[in-house]
């Protein structure tokens, strides 16, 4: 706090007292005229000298021959050089260059309208930092503050807080500077979050502050915080996959989700359990170049489909991470625009840092090789990364897995309610007919995208990934002369990681660490996200099975009326959560 309690002067004053400074005790001049006699005298007499001996050279003149002028001008020339010397540095600089602002919170980068992230990470959040106050009469609170909505105040630390919010409001502190200029990530949350309700004239009652470690997010996770949201997370199992138990965490808000999952693990778990195949492991990134003719394009793709070129590539590749190793890159050229998806192991991070920094090498290697290749972006959506692409679904992107179960005839009738016959038939008129009727990308399932996302929610992955996570093919099938249903779902591009990002905030973390698969493997490289891919592919598996099974018996809407609608007033919520 003794950092922060500095002296509120005005800054008018402040300014006259370096306009009233004297340069020297036998000079009464103020600073800055002090300066301009100084410098003028030091111009003038080195001109004057100058001169003088430009015509001694020409006459043929001793230069130490000097006459009583020139005596006088070298004198005054080393007086100007030492009081140049002696107070340029110091009293001129502070008096015209770092002259107090009259907003000592205002940023250099105050104009900028993009927040850069890079530098937001440089700054540690327990830095200690200059987080002097503006004086009050020098903030003008901007009158977009509705103030006819009344908005409860959050409890500020003292005033020197309720000045940085003015700022804020006003506009001349950014938002996004907060945490650096104040050094405490959960001070600068509170403060924009006062803010936000001052300038909309809305209340965040409703979004919990406290209990959060704003300081884990800083950098990495999440820009300008006012609070958090909470998703309840529930676990079903156990999910036995490959002989081993699972307690499967998942955060959602649907009602049924869970219990549903659950029905389908306890099925599974009564027919001996589920078995997974891990097909493929790579993550892709796919640049798009362009060159002057479509020939130039096709002679680039023809250089990297060599595979005597593979090793070159592949070793500038490789130097861009311990555990990134690139594995193949397949191109398609489109008039002179080359697309190149190199695809890459990542160890147990999900990898689209990875796998980018790898691809930034090798287009700095190219590029020597093809100077007239024009790198348009990094990324030219042929990875295909957080949207639904057929590449995804047919060459796989993340992991690949495929997991299946047979289930016993009993349990299906005992414990989902159903018949083998009719869910087989199910699946087909649904699942794969219908998904064809609708023109589905990958999407030949029921409902695989909310176990996946609630999954990856649990698990701090990330959740726009679902796009291509949930592709998802289901298929059920008769066995064992017609008794028993053979289930089994196939997912080429299950993107998850159990480092960085998300993963490792407390929350997620501990997610992780109930599934056994927290952090990195340091034996095997990969192993933990794989093995949480397999998971992810086994939960699927399980909501699958119990959802087509309630759909077949006719139960989804009993159900979600009774696991899915609240019994509460909501006209009384409303009403009292209006007052």
């Amino acid at each position: 706090m003794e950092a922060r309690r500095r002296s509120t002067k005005p800054v008018s004053v402040m300014e006259n007292d370096i306009h009233n400074s004297k340069a020297l005790d036998p000079l009464p001049l103020p600073l800055y005229m002090a300066n301009a006699l100084f410098f003028t005298l030091f111009f003038s007499v080195v001109y004057f000298l100058l001169t003088r001996w430009r015509e001694k050279i020409r006459t043929s003149t001793p230069l130490h021959v000097l006459s009583f002028s020139e005596i006088s001008a070298l004198v005054a020339f080393v007086a100007s050089c030492v009081y140049l010397l002696g107070f340029f540095g110091v009293d001129f600089v502070q008096s015209v260059i770092l002259r107090p602002s009259a907003d000592l919170w205002t940023s250099e980068d105050d104009d900028e309208d993009v927040i850069i992230k890079d530098d937001t990470r440089k700054v540690p959040c327990g830095q200690a930092l200059d987080c002097s106050l503006p004086p009050p009469s020098s903030v003008v609170v901007k009158p977009k503050v509705v103030e006819s909505i009344p908005v409860p105040a959050l409890p500020l630390d003292d005033e020197e807080d309720e000045e940085i919010v003015k700022s804020v409001v006003a506009g001349t502190t950014p938002s996004y500077s907060l945490e650096s200029k104040l050094g405490d990530c959960k001070r600068a949350a509170n403060i924009r979050r006062e803010a936000l309700q001052r300038i909309t004239g809305k209340s965040l009652d409703g979004l919990p502050l406290e209990g959060f470690d704003y300081q884990s997010i800083l950098g990495q996770c999440c820009e300008m915080p006012v609070g958090y949201v909470q998703i309840p997370v529930g676990i079903a199992g156990p999910l036995l996959l490959d002989g081993k138990g699972y307690s499967v965490p998942m955060a959602t808000t649907e009602g049924c989700l869970v219990a549903s999952t659950n029905r389908g693990c306890k099925a599974m778990a009564l027919s001996g359990g589920a078995t997974s195949v891990l097909l493929k492991d790579g993550m892709t990134r796919a640049p798009v170049v362009r060159f002057g003719s479509a020939k130039r394009a096709a002679d680039l793709k023809f250089f990297l489909e060599n595979p005597a070129n593979f090793q070159e590539i592949s070793l500038a590749f490789n130097k861009s991470s311990r555990f990134g190793r690139l594995q193949s890159i397949k191109c398609a050229i489109a008039g002179k625009n080359l697309y190149l998806r190199f695809t890459c192991s990542t160890g147990d991070a999900m990898g689209m840092n990875m796998v980018s920094k790898g691809v930034q090498n090798v287009l700095d290697l190219l590029q020597n090789s093809f100077p007239d290749m024009d790198v348009i972006g990094i990324s030219g959506n042929f990875c295909s990364d957080k949207k639904p692409a057929a590449v995804n679904w047919i060459e796989g992107r993340g992991k690949s897995v495929v997991c299946e179960c047979i289930i016993k005839g009993d349990v299906v009738r005992k414990v989902l309610k159903t018949s083998v016959e009719a869910l087989v038939e199910l699946n087909m008129l649904k699942n794969l007919t219908g998904s064809a009727m609708a023109g589905a990308l990958g999407g030949f399932n029921a409902h695989a995208s909310n176990i996946v996302s609630a999954v990856y929610l649990a698990t701090g992955q990330d959740p726009a990934q679902n796009v291509e996570s949930s592709h998802c093919i289901t298929m059920m099938e008769a066995v064992n002369d017609g008794k028993d249903l053979h289930v089994s779902v196939t997912m080429p591009s299950i993107e998850v990681g159990t480092v960085g990002g998300g993963t490792q905030l407390a929350s997620q973390s501990a997610c992780l660490n109930l599934l056994g698969v927290k952090g990195a493997n340091k034996e095997t490289p990969g192993a933990n996200s794989r093995l949480l891919a397999t998971i992810v592919a086994g939960s699927v598996l399980a909501g699958e099975l119990s959802l087509m099974s309630a759909l077949a018996a006719g139960q989804l809407v009993k159900s979600h009326m009774k696991y899915n609608r609240s019994s509460k007033d909501v006209s009384n919520i409303s009403a009292a959560g209006s007052s």
